[in-house]
């Protein structure tokens, strides 16, 4: 990946929602992992539930992927690191 060879300064408030977007990012996997979580719990509990909640687990990974995308293309561009 190319990188700017010019200094990159942020300012306060870009260093803050770099922040939030980080924090958000971290809610969201939490969210998803504790899905994971559950499925798995109530399909050790209740063996019938395993196809109803098989679709949960599946789906997780994906929306996992998706958010550290999603931050990774924003600290990206706030930083600069891909040439447009």
């Amino acid at each position: 990946m190319p990188v700017t060879t010019q200094t990159v300064q942020l300012n306060l408030d870009q260093v803050q929602e770099l922040n939030q977007k980080l924090s958000t990012m971290r809610h969201d996997i939490n969210n998803h992992l504790s899905l994971m979580l559950a499925a798995t719990e109530l399909i050790r509990h209740k063996p019938q539930m395993a196809e109803r909640m098989m679709a949960t687990l599946c789906e997780q990974p994906a929306k996992i992927t998706d958010s550290i995308a999603k931050f990774s293309a924003e600290f990206e561009s706030t930083l600069r690191l891909k040439q447009p």
